[in-house]
């Protein structure tokens, strides 16, 4: 199974329609959204109408729940006054420019998405459980960032009953492979698939990740992430034309 997924989409259009222009070419059996398509630039209604006019399967990430509650709190994590300040301007102005109807379908998103693959097709096939989430199982905006350590990161995949945990949210792609001696399959996975329209590892491409599952290799999950150039100027200054911080357009510049 080919499956490709994507996060954090945060309103940036041109970026999202240069993904949808590589997964076409790429194909994959299914496509998943981990949510987040709202908030920092100025195209929300224009994201979620591109995603549900292709039937992309999505989950709620904080921010799509903040919108479709009509709530002026995201539940993003600002680390100083004037970052919350920014972020009470940015949730705001989408709740401003989202329609109704887009409102109610975030409010309606499930907050995460599990199933399950099996290594043959006999009954008693050993079954490789596959968790979808935004932020982490146990909340919707948890942060696990990559120097998490194995322990704590493997307490956390391991509770969910999962044996391939991919997430979103800090928009820092990384794949860890976690041994496991109580895993039937000897090691865990947990893959934060990074973000499609507001990166912050240094690279302002567009990133998502393609999977190859298939439980009846040896090695179930290999993962692939994918950098896809997109018009970053344009996204960026339409943000500076818009009632939203310029700050958010030079964090599209920098990925940072």
């Amino acid at each position: 199974m080919k499956l490709a997924l994507m996060s954090d989409i945060h309103a940036n259009l041109p970026a999202l329609e240069a993904v949808l222009a590589d997964l076409e070419e790429r194909a994959p059996d299914q496509v998943v959204c981990l949510g987040d398509l709202v908030g920092y630039a100025p195209w929300p209604d224009e994201v979620i109408s591109a995603i549900r006019s292709r039937g992309i399967v999505t989950i709620a990430g904080n921010y799509d729940e903040g919108v479709g509650l009509n709530s002026d709190d995201c539940g993003c994590a600002y680390q100083t006054d004037e970052d919350q300040a920014r972020g009470e301007e940015s949730i705001a102005f989408t709740n401003r420019r989202i329609s109704d109807r887009n409102r109610h379908y975030l409010r309606t998103l499930p907050r995460h998405l599990r199933f399950t693959l099996r290594a043959g097709r006999t009954e008693g096939a050993e079954p490789f459980e596959v968790l979808l989430v935004h932020g982490s199982p146990r909340k919707i905006n948890e942060y696990l960032f990559e120097d998490r350590s194995d322990a704590s990161l493997l307490r956390i995949v391991r509770a969910a009953d999962a044996d391939l945990l991919c997430f979103g949210h800090t928009h820092k792609p990384y794949h860890r492979v976690l041994p496991d001696p109580e895993s039937r399959w000897g090691k865990r996975h947990a893959v934060n698939i990074g973000s499609v329209g507001k990166p912050k590892d240094g690279d302002p491409r567009s990133c998502y990740a393609v999977l190859e599952l298939d439980p009846a290799r040896e090695v179930p999950v290999e993962v692939e992430f994918v950098r896809v150039r997109y018009d970053v100027e344009r996204a960026a200054q339409a943000v500076e034309e818009s009632p939203l911080p310029d700050a958010f357009a030079e964090a599209l510049r920098t990925a940072r």
